[in-house]
Order: structure tokens, then sequence, then C-alpha cells
């Protein structure tokens, strides 16, 4: 086979949110920081080739991201890693963290070391640093002590078509979230409602990216809302959470980088305190530890550091490839499967 590109992807899940985990053939992006490869990705044709190129069909599929492993920049890292998604490459990610991290160790990139080993990952939202749980060869669970978190703007006003006006929590979790109590819309969060909640989170982040710009204060990369997360808290005090995703789906998993947005609306509004460690509940059921493990600062503003625990497991070892006489080696998406915004990819 005279295949053109070879890329090894190490396939992992984290509490049903797929994060495939590229091993081998990744080029070489261009930057001087993982920051800078992710504004390449982001704006460059040849990064948007590649993210097409892992993440439509006929290699890919709505579901999941495909991370980008990459060589370390900073000088306590083992790892660096961005995130492809359909839409765009993205900063931060919980989910995507721990099936990071899982890769490393079960695949021996990274030297597992029983009772625990400690991976630091870099991404292009700060270093990431992983608690790894292991036994027999395997990664039992993973703590992530994520990048600094902290509130936009709470309460935010936004006039719909569909629910009247609501409100959302505009905050940052290693990325940019719209925060939305879910009994405005009229749903809960349970599995018979998935899509009627992706299709209200896709027209609520058009109308916030519309109306309200965020960029972070110390990396301008990082810029606009990339997700709307529904919540609801259960009388037990789970916080349960759908976060939905271009173009058009719902993370499976409780999701890391939102809980750790709302974690800082809790500290913001007196609900929350060093050392509190809460449930987050998925809309499948799976489940994150939440915890606040310290407060600091992002430039002048309040910001909570979070920790995220939760279970990666490996599901298989994947090369995709193109051959050089393919008619689509971009890839391409369908609104039948990929949702109704499939046309503007």
């Amino acid at each position: 086979m005279r295949w053109k590109r070879t890329i090894q992807l190490l396939d992992v899940h984290a509490e049903g949110e797929i994060g495939r985990v590229a091993i081998g053939g990744v080029p070489k992006i261009p930057g001087d920081t993982i920051a800078a490869q992710l504004h390449w990705l982001n704006t460059d044709p040849k990064g948007h080739e590649l993210r097409r190129f892992l993440c439509l069909e006929p290699r890919g599929a709505p579901i999941g991201s495909v991370n980008l492993l990459l060589p370390a920049r900073h000088p306590e890292a083992d790892a660096a890693f961005i995130i492809l998604q359909p839409d765009q490459a993205h900063a931060s990610s919980g989910s995507n963290s721990i099936c990071v991290t899982t890769a490393l160790l079960e695949s021996g990139i990274v030297e597992m070391k029983e009772p625990e080993t400690i991976v630091t990952l870099e991404t292009a939202a700060g270093l990431v640093k992983a608690t790894a749980t292991c036994r027999d060869g395997r990664c039992e669970k993973v703590r992530l002590t994520m990048v600094p978190s902290f509130v936009h703007e709470l309460d935010v006003g936004i006039d719909t078509p569909h629910w009247g006006r609501i409100k959302a929590d505009i905050c940052y979790g290693g990325i940019f979230y719209a925060l939305v109590d879910v009994g405005q819309i009229g749903l809960t969060i349970e599995k018979a409602n998935a899509a009627g909640l992706v299709q209200a989170g896709m027209i609520l982040k058009e109308l916030i990216n519309r109306d309200i710009k965020v960029v972070h204060p110390e990396i301008p990369a990082i810029s606009g809302v990339a997700y709307v997360m529904f919540r609801d808290t259960e009388a037990d005090g789970t916080v349960r959470t759908c976060t939905t995703m271009w173009p058009g789906r719902a993370d499976r998993s409780p999701c890391g980088t939102g809980n750790s947005a709302n974690l800082a609306t809790l500290y913001a509004r007196g609900k929350a305190k060093i050392g509190d460690v809460f449930t987050s509940k998925s809309i499948i059921g799976s489940e994150f530890e939440v915890g606040l493990q310290a407060v600091t600062e992002v430039a002048g503003r309040p910001a909570v550091i979070p920790t995220i625990t939760g279970r990666g497991f490996t599901f298989g070892l994947t090369q995709v490839a193109l051959d050089p006489f393919d008619p689509h080696p971009n890839g391409f998406a369908l609104t039948d499967v990929w949702g109704p915004s499939a046309g503007e990819i």
C-alpha cells in the first residue's frame, strides 16, 4: 500500500467520552509554544486539513476527540497535547487529559510506577498535573489538578426566540463555557432528552458568541464560548451536567473543564470552599469527583484550582491512512449523521 500519510491512534474513553490519542505519525506543528501551535491549527489551511483528516468521515465520527501528542515545551512537562474536534482545535479538556494520561502510561510512552505515577501534561491553557493510581500494569483512575478557573460574568441575560430571556454564567475552566440551569429550557438531563439538549445548546452558543466576546486575559489564543453546559443539582448535592458540542452532540462524560468552570461559579457565590468535594454525573450516569484544591488569581480576578478525578479505558488501536488517490482527502460530513450544521463544515 502506498499511503500518503499514516497516524497511529490509541483508542481511549474517559467515563464514556472518547478521546483517541495520536501516538505515532503526528506531523510537526509550527509554533514556539503550545498556544501558538493551537493558533496555527485553528488558522492555517494545513491545520484545518489535519483536523478534518482525523475528525471527519471516513476516518472520524461525530463523537469524541483526537488528541495530538506533541513534544513538551515546558521543562516540567512529560508530554504536551492539543485536542482536535470537528469544529476546531481546543486548548484543554478534563476527559481528554484522563485519556492522554491513560494512553501514555498503558502504552509505555511514560513509565508506569505503582501504586502511583505523576504525569505533567502541557496544554495551551497551562500545565495539568495528572496523578494516576496504577496497579498490575493498568491505570485505574486519574486525578487531575486543573488550570486556574474563573468567572467572566455571572447571570448574563440572553434573549432567545424559544425560551424568552434566560440567564447564563460565562466562565473559564480551561476553555470558555456558558453554564445554563437546564430548567430554563424546560428539559431535564437524561438520555432521552439528548437531542433536545443539543439543539438548545447549539442555538444558545450562536446567540452568546454573537453578542458576548470573551478572550483569556493572559492567553489570547483562547477566545469565544466553546460550549454550552446545562446543569442541575440533585437532592444529594450531585451536579448533573450535559455539555453540548458542535456540530450537535452531548459529551458522554461529566465534563472536566465544564465542571472546573462551574466550580468557579460555586466559589463566587459562596457555595464552595477549599477542601470541598462533590460528585458530578453525566447524561449517561458516569461520574467525576470534583474538588476545590486552592484559590488564586488570574489577571487580578479571583480563581480556583479544581481537581477532577475519573477513569480512562483503552478499547482499541487504530492506524488511519490517506490513499493518495482518495477523492476526499480532507474528509466530509453529512447532515443525516452530523446534524443540521454539518452543511457549514
